[in-house]
């Protein structure tokens, strides 16, 4: 079994990136999707300390944006994860994982948006380019993609179905099911409705997600959102949880429960 988690830590400080690798590490789960990642000292130090430890680490160079990165247990394959250009880069982390049978990870970071026209155009050629790139791989690749992040969507059916949500942002999971993706989620649990953030007024939006391909989807062992990261203090967002039927031999890495006192500046 390879356990997966994806968690937005809300571009962690350093203080606070160190309450979160302390709750990680804890975890018994072998990857690890990070979203809203950023170009602080939080992230700096979070990532390093992974690396140190002999974790493997994807982090694309994001130029300052907030992004996306992975952490894995598993060892990366060597073959390369062609994904063609998104329109920010940096929003997406993709990695293959030597697992029977081989899987692709891809982390996403998907941009919010307020009522400006610039910022949603942003987020709309984000969310195209994505979903153009994914389109793109070959069939067997994104049979065995697994997808997971902070997509900032929810679907056209949420309930309750908030208003202010253009037809482009409900079209991203619509296509993503189009594509052969599955929602890990609705699979596991049809007919109910998480919630992954709380609005300032208690309500509930799912935005954070897991997708796994056709390929996967009978591997699903289980997905589920874990409240405890808000219920902490350790972001704004529920991380979500998955569990997939396949085999892999883990890295060693070194024990990470007590972080070192050593700062990054």
């Amino acid at each position: 079994m390879v356990t997966a988690l994806t968690v937005n830590i809300g571009a962690a400080s350093r203080e606070r990136a160190e309450l979160l690798l302390r709750w990680l590490t804890s975890r018994p789960e072998d990857v690890f999707l990070l979203t809203e990642t950023s170009a602080g000292t939080g992230t700096a130090y979070l990532l390093d300390r992974f690396r140190r430890a002999g974790y493997a680490v994807v982090k694309t160079p994001d130029e300052g944006e907030r992004g996306a990165a992975l952490v894995s247990r598993i060892p990366l394959a060597e073959d390369p994860f062609l994904l063609s250009e998104v329109s920010i880069p940096g929003r997406v982390a993709a990695a293959v994982l030597d697992t029977t049978p081989r899987t692709r990870w891809l982390s996403v970071y998907v941009p919010s948006r307020d009522r400006s026209a610039d910022k949603t155009t942003r987020k709309e050629l984000f969310i195209a380019s994505l979903l153009k790139a994914l389109h793109e791989l070959p069939a067997e690749q994104r049979g065995h993609l697994v997808i997971g992040g902070d997509y900032n969507v929810i679907a056209a059916d949420h309930s309750p179905l908030h208003p202010g949500f253009l037809p482009f942002e409900f079209g991203l999971l619509g296509t993503l099911r189009a594509q052969g993706f599955v929602n890990a989620y609705e699979h596991c649990s049809p007919g109910t409705q998480p919630y992954s953030w709380i609005g300032r007024t208690g309500a509930g939006y799912c935005y954070d997600y897991f997708h796994v391909g056709a390929a996967l989807t009978d591997r699903i062992g289980g997905c589920a959102y874990l409240h405890e990261t808000r219920e902490l203090g350790l972001t704004d967002h529920a991380a979500v949880r998955l569990n997939l039927a396949l085999d892999a031999v883990r890295l060693p890495y070194e024990d990470l429960a007590e972080p070192d006192e050593i700062a990054l500046f």
